[in-house]
């Protein structure tokens, strides 16, 4: 193997921006972005995919997408999804982070 080679920590590290902003401001916080974040993290161990190795779930500050949110990415790959519902936040889990394939009606 190529010794500048190195293989990542996580095979998926998702980012949910949980920006809060002032006085009502439009903000990816007000639409359920830390529920969603927690969720997401709750049921990532709850399916053993948590840790080394596996997945990672974050919260992350503004992520200059605010009219376009709530939102997450995902990398290695930088796929960003909009979501509505911990729906949405499950079929992600289950398509992209699962099973490899990118869940296209959510992403922009």
């Amino acid at each position: 193997m190529d010794k500048n080679f190195e293989m990542s920590h996580y095979t998926h590290h998702v980012f949910f921006c949980c920006n809060q902003r002032k006085d009502g401001e439009h903000c990816c916080n007000n639409l359920g972005a830390t529920e969603a974040q927690t969720y997401a993290k709750d049921r990532i161990a709850q399916l053993k995919l948590n840790g080394q190795g596996h997945v990672r779930i974050n919260k992350a500050g503004c992520m200059g997408r605010c009219d376009q949110g709530p939102v997450i990415v995902v990398y290695p790959e930088g796929t960003w999804y909009q979501y509505r519902d911990m729906e949405d936040i499950e079929e992600i889990i289950q398509q992209h982070l699962i099973e490899g394939r990118l869940v296209e009606r959510l992403k922009i």
